[in-house]
C-alpha cells in the first residue's frame, strides 16, 4: 500500500504563505497525478489543485487561482503546493492524494492512496 505523506502545514497571518509537500517514501509517484484537496471543520471535502503525472497540467479551483501554484518534482519523488496570499477561508486540513492514471483531477473518489493531512491555519 502507498503511504503518502503530506507536510508543511502550519499558522500562518492573512496574507501569508506556505509551501505543502507531499511525499512517498519507498515509491515512485511518476506514473500517478496527484491532487490537493482540504476539508475545514463542517464542510465537505473539496479539491483544491491536481497535476498530471508527466506533463504538468494542473487544476485549480477557482477560490485558489492565481494564489496557489501546484508542481512536481519526480527527481525527488515529490510534489508541492505553494500558497500565497493566504486568506482565513483557506484555513483547513489539507490531504494529497494518488490517482491511477495520468490527467488531474477534482474528483475524490478517482483517487486511490491518501496521505494523513497537514493543517493549514490563517488568522485574520
Amino acid at each position: 500500500e502507498v503511504q503518502l505523506q503530506a507536510s508543511g502545514g502550519g499558522l500562518v497571518q492573512t496574507g501569508g504563505s506556505l509551501r505543502l509537500s507531499c511525499a512517498a517514501p519507498g515509491f515512485t509517484l511518476d506514473d500517478y497525478a496527484i491532487g490537493w484537496f482540504r476539508q475545514a471543520p463542517g464542510k465537505e471535502r473539496e479539491a483544491v489543485s491536481a497535476i498530471s503525472a508527466s506533463d504538468s497540467r494542473t487544476y485549480y479551483t477557482d477560490s485558489v487561482k492565481g494564489r496557489f501554484t501546484i508542481s512536481r518534482d519526480n527527481t525527488k519523488n515529490t510534489v508541492f503546493l505553494q500558497m500565497n496570499s493566504l486568506k482565513p477561508d483557506d484555513t483547513a486540513v489539507y490531504y494529497c492524494a494518488a490517482r491511477v492514471g495520468h490527467l488531474p483531477s477534482a474528483k475524490a473518489d478517482e483517487y486511490l492512496f491518501w496521505g494523513q493531512g497537514t493543517q493549514v491555519t490563517v488568522s485574520s
